[in-house]
C-alpha cells in the first residue's frame, strides 16, 4: 500500500444527509425485498385488517348507544360488547402479526445487504480505501444500515399504517356527519401547517445535530488511537479543550433538534383538545336537533384519532428520509467500479510432465494451455505511475530483477519505494510503460495467481483476532502445524511465542495489541515464511526489530531468501548492503543502481548516506 503521504484523501462525511435520489434509492431497497413479495403481500392485507377493526370497533359505538344503552337492552349490549371486543382481539393480532412478519423479513433483507457490501468490498481497488477513511465506512456498515434496519422494522409498515387508518378514519367521519367532518378537516388543515413548520425545523437541526455527532465521534476515535502520543507531548489539556468546544455544539444542535421534536407532541396534543372541544359544542347541537347521541359519541372518538396518524406520519417521514439517506451511502459504496481484472495466465504447480502437483513446481499456465516456468524475473521498463493525475509519483522508471536475486530501494520517504511493489503487486495500475513478469505483462496474469506468486511483509503489521497459529497460516491455509512451527523458526518467532500463556494456541486480539511491536513484526515475517511464495517482498520488515533481535533473524531471513527473487525496502543501509543490486530513488527517479561495493566506489548519493554524510528525509 501507498505511505499516507502519496496517497490521496477525499474529504469525510458525517451525519444525516437528505436522500439526492429518492425513487432510484427506493427502487434499489426494494430489490432486496422483492423475494418476499407474497408474504408483503399478506402483511399489506394484515395492515388493511389491522386498520378496518380500529375504525370499525369505533364505529360500533354509534348503534352500541342508540340501539342498546338508550333503550336499555342490557342483553344485546353483552353481544354488542362482545363482538366489539372480537373485532378490536382481531385488529391486534393483525398488528402482532404484521410487525413480526416484518421483523423476519427486514433482518434478512438487511443481512443480505451487510453480504453484499463486505463481498464487494473485497473486490473494491486499494484506490477506494485511499478515499474513504475507515471511520467512513465502518459509519456504513453501523450507523447507515442500523437506520435501514429500524425504517425496514418499523417505519415503513408504520407509515403505511397511519395512512390507512388516516384515510379510513375520515371515510368513517363523513358517512357519520358531513357537516361535522368539514369542522375537523379545517382543524386538520392547521394541524397539517403545525407539522410542516415544526417538520422542516426539526429535520434541519436534526441534521445538524448528527453533523456534529460525526465531527465528535471522530475527534473521540481520533484522540483514543493517539493516547500514546498525547501523553508523550504532554497534550492533554489541548486534547480536552478540542474536545470541549465539539462537544458543546453537539449540545447546542442537539438541544435545538430536541425542542422541536418536543415541540410537536404538545403542539399537536392542544390542537387535538381545540379539535375535540370544537367537535364537541357543534356536535351537541346538531344531536339535540337530531337526537343521534350514538353518532355524536362516535364521531368524537374519531375525532381524537384523527390527529394520530398525522403525527405519526410526520414523525416516520422523518426516519425514513434518514435511512433512505444511509442506504444511497450503502448503495454508493455497492456500485463503485470493481478492481478489473481482464488477467487469463494463471499460476499453478506441475510435475515434470506438466501435470498439476501440488509439491511440484511452480510455473505459469497460458489461456493455450502452455506453461512457462516462474523464474521471478521482474521488468519495469519507462514505467510512469501517479495515484491522482495531477501528481505523478514515479518518472519513466526502469529496472530489473533477474531470477533469484536480492534488490534493494533506497531513498527518501516519498520517493517510490512502496509505489514500486504496489504495482508489482497491481494495487494500482499504470499510466505509462510496461511492467513484466517472466516476461509476461502483469495485466495478462490473473491478480489473484500474481499475488499468490508474491509473499509481501508490509512495515505496518497486522494481526487477526485468532491464534497464533491461525495467524501464521492465514496465507497458506492449507499449512500443517510441522510447517507453521518450520516458519517460525524460520523467522525467529519460535522462541517468544513457546513463551506465551499458551504457546502457539494464544488468542490474539486488538490486531495483537499485547505483544511487542518486535513481536508482531515476526510473526508478520512467520506468515510470509509460511506461505512459501516464489518472490518475496520486505517494506520495511526489519523497521521494528532492535538490532539484536535482527541478527538473530538474519540466519533465516537468508533461508527464506534463497532461491526467490526478492524486493527489500529498508532505511538501515546495513540491511541492503548483502543485496545484488541496490537502487537508490528520489523524487520518483531511480539515480543510482550497483552493488553496495560498486556505490560506495562511485561516491554519490548511497556514499553520502552510507558515510552519514547525508540523511533520508
Amino acid at each position: 500500500m501507498p505511505k499516507r503521504e502519496e496517497g490521496p484523501r477525499g474529504p469525510q462525511r458525517h451525519g444525516f444527509q437528505k436522500p439526492k435520489d429518492l425513487k432510484s434509492t427506493i427502487a434499489k431497497l426494494m430489490r432486496y425485498l422483492a423475494p418476499y413479495k407474497l408474504v408483503l403481500v399478506f402483511v399489506a392485507v394484515l395492515l388493511v385488517g389491522s386498520s378496518l377493526c380500529t375504525v370499525g370497533g369505533s364505529y360500533l359505538l354509534k348503534p352500541l348507544i342508540n340501539d342498546y344503552i338508550i333503550p336499555g337492552d342490557f342483553a344485546g349490549l353483552a353481544r354488542m360488547l362482545g363482538v366489539m371486543g372480537l373485532i378490536y382481539a382481531l385488529g391486534a393480532a393483525c398488528s402482532y402479526g404484521y410487525a413480526r412478519i416484518m421483523v423476519q423479513v427486514s433482518q434478512n433483507a438487511v443481512a443480505q445487504i451487510r453480504r453484499d457490501m463486505f463481498s464487494k468490498m473485497q473486490a473494491l481497488p486499494l484506490r477506494y480505501f485511499d478515499s474513504h477513511t475507515h471511520g467512513e465506512l465502518m459509519s456504513r456498515y453501523t450507523n447507515d444500515i442500523e437506520t435501514v434496519s429500524e425504517a425496514l422494522n418499523n417505519s415503513f409498515g408504520s407509515l403505511i399504517s397511519s395512512t390507512l387508518n388516516f384515510t379510513f378514519t375520515i371515510g368513517a367521519m363523513f358517512l357519520l356527519n358531513p357537516a361535522l367532518t368539514m369542522v375537523t378537516m379545517g382543524m386538520l388543515v392547521i394541524m397539517l401547517t403545525v407539522v410542516r413548520v415544526i417538520g422542516g425545523r426539526s429535520r434541519r437541526y436534526f441534521s445538524a445535530q448528527q453533523k456534529a455527532l460525526g465531527e465528535l465521534n471522530g475527534y473521540i476515535e481520533e484522540m483514543t488511537g493517539g493516547q500514546k502520543v498525547i501523553k508523550v507531548f504532554h497534550h492533554e489539556d489541548a486534547a480536552k479543550a478540542g474536545f470541549y468546544e465539539k462537544n458543546d455544539a453537539y449540545r447546542a444542535a442537539a438541544t435545538r433538534a430536541q425542542i422541536f421534536a418536543g415541540i410537536m407532541m404538545p403542539a399537536m396534543g392542544n390542537l387535538s383538545y381545540i379539535n375535540y372541544a370544537l367537535t364537541c359544542c357543534v356536535g351537541a347541537l346538531l344531536a339535540i336537533r337530531s337526537g343521534d347521541l350514538g353518532g355524536l359519541g362516535a364521531f368524537l372518538l374519531y375525532s381524537r384519532q384523527v390527529s394520530q396518524p398525522i403525527t405519526q406520519v410526520s414523525q416516520q417521514v422523518n426516519t425514513i428520509l434518514s435511512a433512505v439517506a444511509g442506504a444511497e451511502r450503502v448503495f454508493d459504496m455497492m456500485e463503485s467500479e470493481p478492481e478489473l481484472d481482464e488477467g487469463k495466465v494463471t499460476l499453478t504447480r506441475v510435475d515434470e510432465q506438466g501435470h498439476p502437483d501440488d509439491n511440484g513446481v511452480w510455473a505459469w499456465r497460458q489461456p493455450d494451455g502452455a506453461l512457462i516456468p516462474l523464474r521471478g524475473e521482474v521488468r519495469f521498463e519507462d514505467v510512469t505511475f501517479g495515484y491522482v493525475p495531477e501528481k505523478t509519483v514515479l518518472h519513466d522508471v526502469s529496472l530489473y530483477a533477474k531470477p533469484g536475486q536480492k534488490i534493494a530501494f533506497v531513498g527518501s520517504t516519498g520517493a517510490g519505494k512502496t509505489t514500486i511493489t504496489s504495482l508489482l503487486n497491481r494495487f494500482y495500475d499504470i499510466q505509462e510503460g510496461t511492467i513484466t513478469y517472466d516476461g509476461i505483462d502483469v495485466r495478462d496474469i490473473a491478480k489473484e495467481s500474481l499475488r499468490r506468486s508474491l509473499g509481501v511483509v508490509l512495515q505496518d503489521t497486522h494481526l487477526f483476532t485468532g491464534s497464533v497459529m491461525e495467524n501464521i497460516r492465514y496465507g497458506r491455509p492449507s499449512a500443517t502445524d510441522g510447517e507453521v512451527y518450520a516458519a517460525a523458526k524460520l523467522a525467529g518467532a519460535d522462541s517468544f511465542i513457546r513463551r506465551l500463556p499458551q504457546g502457539y494456541d494464544t488468542e490474539l486480539s486488538g490486531d495483537g495489541g499485547s505483544l511487542s511491536q518486535g513481536e508482531r513484526q515476526l510473526l508478520n515475517i512467520a506468515r510470509a515464511a509460511c506461505a512459501d511464495p516464489p518472490v518475496l517482498i520486505l517494506d520495511e520488515a526489519t523497521s521494528s526489530i532492535d538490532t539484536r533481535t535482527e541478527k538473530l533473524i538474519e540466519q533465516g531471513m537468508d533461508a527464506l531468501m534463497t532461491g526467490r527473487t526478492v524486493f527489500v525496502i529498508a532505511h538501515r543501509l546495513s540491511t541492503v548492503r548483502s543485496a545484488k543490486a541496490i537502487l537508490v530513488l528520489e523524487q520518483g527517479r531511480v539515480i543510482e543502481r550497483g552493488s553496495h561495493e560498486e556505490l560506495l566506489a562511485a561516491k554519490g548519493r548511497y556514499y553520502r548516506l552510507y558515510t552519514g554524510q547525508a540523511e533520508l528525509d
